[in-house]
């Protein structure tokens, strides 16, 4: 892994643990809050944020605030997925999701408020107002009922019948994608950058945020579960339509790569240096967890 990205993710780890460390009546809920935060992954889509802040000519520290937001929905959204009523997950990143280890209830309570502090992060973030403002309309919009949650939605109902090729490209867009769109040009709007920027960040964001899953399919065929840090093959066992039980192996494969490339594709021309997302979306596709 590349220096930068090991840097940024230290610096995302670091702004993290200072939430949720009061001594207050209620601290059962930072607990559960802290556990499910602080429990590791990838932080994509924090380094998105602060990395299209960089690259749109602002300070990536000062889109700290931006990236935590958008990593506090993604944590939000995996407390509530693994819950029985959904995904009924009991390991998340090697460990027991937050409701083995707390309690449905607590991680129901962890997930709601994650949520909110998520936007109370971005609205005190040491930003302009319009800033502030614009990319909070930005994660409400891709994180809500036309956004991620929609995706969950549409993922559910996929659970009772086979998805067309079209129905499981529209999951996916709002499940995995619009998350990502999020982290991305609200970093375009963190470092002031332009219109053409945030459009091309989307474009970027739409594309990678497919590739993202076709590679999560992939692994949940092929993958090693010490690596992934939960079980594979659920989706086959469930009769999910995926990627892979949609297109086969092979060219999900080739889908991913084609993704792959129109991800990088979208940065021509809209920003100068774009070596580190370059690198960053070929190790996406490669990546083993």
């Amino acid at each position: 892994m590349q220096t930068w990205y090991k840097d940024y993710t230290g610096q995302i780890e670091t702004y993290l643990n200072g939430f949720f460390q009061a001594n207050v009546a209620w601290k059962p809920l930072y607990d559960a809050m802290r556990y499910s935060l602080l429990g590791g992954g990838k932080r994509i889509r924090p380094v998105l944020a602060l990395e299209f802040c960089r690259i749109s000519g602002g300070d990536p520290n000062r889109a700290l605030p931006f990236a935590a937001a958008v990593e506090m929905i993604h944590t939000y959204s995996l407390c509530h997925d693994d819950l029985p009523a959904m995904d009924d997950d009991d390991l998340r990143r090697g460990r027991p999701t937050c409701h083995v280890e707390y309690g449905e209830a607590m991680a129901i309570l962890a997930g709601d408020a994650l949520q909110s502090a998520a936007f109370r992060a971005v609205l005190a973030a040491d930003l302009p107002e319009d800033a502030r403002c614009r990319a909070g309309l930005i994660l409400a919009r891709h994180a809500g009922e036309d956004g991620m949650v929609a995706g969950q939605v549409l993922d559910l109902e996929g659970e009772t019948r086979p998805l067309t090729e079209i129905e499981l490209g529209q999951v996916h867009l709002l499940k995995t994608a619009a998350l990502i769109q999020a982290a991305c040009t609200m970093g375009v709007v963190a470092g002031g950058g332009s219109e053409a920027q945030v459009t091309a960040a989307s474009r970027f964001a739409r594309a990678l945020g497919t590739a993202f899953q076709i590679r999560d399919d992939i692994l949940d065929c092929v993958g090693d579960e010490a690596m992934l840090g939960k079980a594979i093959g659920s989706d086959a066992a469930s009769g999910k339509t995926t990627f892979v039980t949609l297109y086969g192996l092979a060219r999900a494969e080739l889908m991913l790569r084609e993704q792959t490339d129109a991800a990088k594709a979208a940065l021509v021309g809209a920003f100068d240096d774009t070596d580190r997302l370059l690198w960053l979306a070929d190790w996406l596709l490669g990546r083993e967890y």
